[in-house]
């Protein structure tokens, strides 16, 4: 399912021994776009506050309800390490999850290159709630902000959660328009400067097909979307709500 980041925000992290506390934001692999952990607020029934939780624990998905299931208890809720204030988050962090939760680490297959994880050099993963705001650039020098993302949940067997898209508001340009303008496009994203570089005219971005927050988001219009663009279809081949 299709949903944005913004809906995910706030949703109560619930298991076998109740609510465990609400999603604080999400955080992705800038360079796979993956969806690795979860920020949770414990609500102060941990010492530490906040935790980091993979995706792979959510087992169901109530959105209306602002709820997410898990079969965690709350013992294992409590031995994963806690997030540090600081972002992006630096891999000796995801190895520390990964030790108490029984994951695959993403990189278990890849023959990992030395690195000293106390400079931060390694660091992939960045919060959905840092990147908000994040400059759109156009090719014709234009600029508008990113708003939200849409989130891939994952909801069908094997498929991971992923950013799928940028919600870009343009309504300076258009009152009340929004667009969907997807990361893979970006010819370059400067992390630094909160910058997204795009080869798409500012008139391309306002005649793209309108999304509205309040409808889902089915194939049918994705392919609009993307003929809209004249950009390939990158999403599995799986089967989607029309």
């Amino acid at each position: 399912m299709l949903i944005a980041a913004k809906q995910i925000h706030g949703c109560s992290i619930e298991g076998p021994g109740g609510v465990f506390g609400k999603v604080r934001d999400l955080l992705f692999d800038g360079e796979s776009w993956k969806v690795r952990y979860f920020d949770v607020d414990t609500d102060g029934w941990l010492r530490a506050h906040r935790v980091l939780l993979a995706p792979e624990a959510i087992r169901c998905t109530d959105y209306a309800a602002q709820r997410l299931g898990t079969p965690l208890t709350r013992e294992q809720v409590e031995a994963s390490p806690p997030l540090e204030s600081h972002l992006p988050v630096s891999r000796k962090q995801e190895i520390e999850a990964e030790q108490y939760i029984a994951w695959e680490a993403y990189w278990a297959h890849v023959e990992p290159a030395p690195v000293d994880v106390g400079t931060g050099a390694d660091a992939k993963l960045h919060s959905t709630q840092a990147v908000s705001r994040f400059r759109i650039e156009t090719a014709d020098g234009k600029s508008r902000h990113v708003d939200d993302f849409i989130v891939d949940d994952g909801a069908l067997e094997g498929v991971p959660w992923e950013i799928r898209y940028f919600v870009v508001d343009v309504r300076h340009w258009l009152p009340g328009k929004q667009v969907l303008v997807c990361p893979r496009w970006a010819e370059a994203i400067d992390w630094g400067t909160r910058r997204v570089c795009v080869r798409l005219t500012r008139e391309m971005i306002e005649n793209s097909p309108e999304y509205h927050p309040d409808a889902p988001i089915n194939r049918r219009y994705e392919e609009v979307c993307h003929d809209f663009y004249g950009r390939p279809a990158d999403w599995a081949e799986t089967p989607h709500p029309v």
